[in-house]
């Protein structure tokens, strides 16, 4: 093994990853007029009063480019979102006042943890999950949102995370 360091480019490393820029920019060619369409197909479908294309309402301009730029923004934060963690949670439950529970079967760094006794593997674990706990809540915390976050696992490699916002009531 050598000490010299790797150009991070190796196309010999199996776990690089790469991205055609003629792929991506073909992708942001079509990916904006899709938008469009879908954002205008489901505002006429929500705006038709009696079910036949009739009597479609009319859409302003500026509703449908605010509806196609969300759709857009929302695209890209689900994709980026997706790279960032490379995996997404399995299961999300809110009650909607401020508690979310996030469920994860295969969470990564417990995926290689074993041991001969189920109860004291899961013992072990439970220090693995403070570290994420920060994380979530220092990412929550830079987007102004004050937050406690606390983990627990039941069953490896699965994780729950639960968190409570501690929004200032209105």
């Amino acid at each position: 093994m050598s000490l010299d360091s790797q150009n991070p480019f190796n196309p010999s490393d199996p776990h690089a990853r790469f991205v055609s820029t003629s792929c991506l920019d073909l992708l942001l060619i079509e990916i904006v007029p899709m938008a469009e369409r879908i954002t205008q197909d489901l505002l006429v479908n929500s705006t038709t009063t009696d079910g036949t294309n009739n009597a479609v309402a009319k859409i302003e301009d500026e509703e449908l480019q605010e509806a196609t730029f969300y759709r857009l923004e929302m695209l890209g934060y689900r994709v980026g979102q997706g790279l960032a963690e490379r995996k997404q949670v399995d299961n999300l439950k809110t009650n909607h006042r401020g508690v979310y529970v996030l469920s994860d079967n295969a969470f990564r760094p417990l995926t290689r943890m074993s041991m001969a006794v189920r109860s004291e593997a899961v013992a072990r674990a439970e220090a693995f999950l403070w570290f994420p706990c920060g994380l979530i809540r220092g990412c929550l915390a830079s987007l102004g949102i004050d937050a406690t976050v606390q983990a627990e696992t039941s069953e490896l490699p699965g994780a729950t995370f639960q968190i409570k916002s501690n929004q200032a009531k209105t």
